[in-house]
């Protein structure tokens, strides 16, 4: 129920033509308090609910509790979730050992592409492509709970 991750800037659309997986992610929060996140997320057909806890002082690490629920569920939580809503696109790509998820955002967070890692330790060493950018792991403005609060577009 812990999830280590660290988070980067991507600086080219390279990933694309290595990745093995897309998928549209629309999401929203019933609560999108950094103590405890609690995110409805539709991911192709499929329905998940989410709490994340805070993360530690280094933004790598923190608790996570995730479940699958009906597509028929997650549509109507989303309906009475906190007003903002997430709208990207997933790439998943291999790189070594691990494996990148590259979110391209739409809407009013067009223009944001962030990958993400999940590592078994904090100190885990992993390969890092061409394409990824300047690391924003300890940056809450990438938090998806911020992001619909505070869209990138307003920056």
């Amino acid at each position: 129920m812990v999830e280590i991750e660290r988070k980067f800037l991507v600086v080219s659309n390279d990933f694309v033509k290595e990745s093995f997986s897309k998928k549209r992610i629309v999401q929203a929060y019933l609560s999108s308090n950094p103590e405890r996140t609690v995110r409805i997320r539709i991911k192709g057909d499929k329905g998940f609910i989410t709490i994340k806890g805070r993360s530690n002082a280094l933004g790598t690490t923190r608790l996570e509790w995730e479940r699958e629920i009906s597509l028929v569920e997650a549509e109507t939580l989303l309906t009475i979730c906190e007003s903002g809503k997430i709208d990207k696109i997933r790439y998943e790509i291999k790189v070594g050992d691990h494996i990148y998820e590259v979110d391209i955002f739409s809407g009013e967070n067009d223009g944001l592409i962030i990958a993400e890692i999940e590592l078994q330790s904090e100190n885990e060493a992993f390969e890092k492509p061409k394409w990824l950018g300047e690391e924003v792991t300890n940056d809450e403005r990438y938090y998806n709970a911020y992001l619909s609060k505070n869209p990138f577009s307003s920056w």
